[in-house]
């Protein structure tokens, strides 16, 4: 089902309805906080070139749940990274070279998978707000991509990278609840994505 680039793995072009989410690959994760509130903290328009999130407790804890991870799933890599005020996006990397069997995603119980380790990275951390009696909640879905190759995958990382830089005009710099008619998370990211595919593609045109 794979083969590899860099000595890891690359994922098929096409998406599956009944894709493995436990099997080897990069997985680009986004993460909302409810209504997109900033609870995470802010990021100051006075920190110039390098602007960066200014973390509140609740999102220093989102960034310490995050890195440890592979302490709690140990197939998981942890690639590129970025808390923002009201969302988080990353790059995971799962290696299971025991793993030789296909087990499509379904409903239910799971785990070893995406979903199970998103769950317990969202759910360790509302229950640290809980706690610590902080106003916090995270939006009932996340996104996912599945990474398919090695330019994808740079690209993605620099999207990562550039996120700070470009918090004035990101598309989830809004505050908002959920609507059927508002554009879904999933929709939001893949088009966000898509236009920095395009755009990676148009500059590198005009400097070559």
């Amino acid at each position: 089902m794979t083969d590899k680039f860099q000595n890891k793995y690359r994922i098929p072009t096409n998406r599956l309805r009944g894709y493995d989410y436990g099997s080897n690959g990069f997985y680009f994760v986004t993460i909302c906080t409810k209504h997109r509130n900033h609870y995470f903290g802010e990021i100051p328009v006075e920190t110039g070139n390098c602007p960066s999130l200014q973390p509140t407790i609740i999102g220093q804890t989102a960034i310490k749940y995050w890195t440890e991870i592979p302490k709690h799933y140990p197939f998981v890599e942890l690639d590129e990274f970025v808390a923002m005020p009201n969302h988080i996006h990353g790059i995971l990397f799962f290696d299971r070279p025991e793993k030789t069997h296909w087990q499509p995603n379904q409903f239910g119980g799971q785990s070893q998978n995406l979903g199970a380790v998103i769950r317990a990275f969202k759910s360790t951390t509302k229950r640290y707000a809980n706690q610590n009696n902080i106003e916090f909640d995270w939006q009932s879905r996340y996104h996912d991509r599945i990474i398919r190759n090695e330019k994808e995958l740079n690209a993605i990382r620099q999207y990562i990278i550039d996120n700070p830089t470009n918090w004035k005009n990101d598309v989830l710099n809004v505050t908002h609840v959920e609507t059927d008619n508002y554009p879904s998370l999933h929709q939001t990211i893949e088009q966000e994505i898509e236009n920095f595919l395009r755009k990676l593609c148009d500059d590198r045109e005009i400097t070559e």
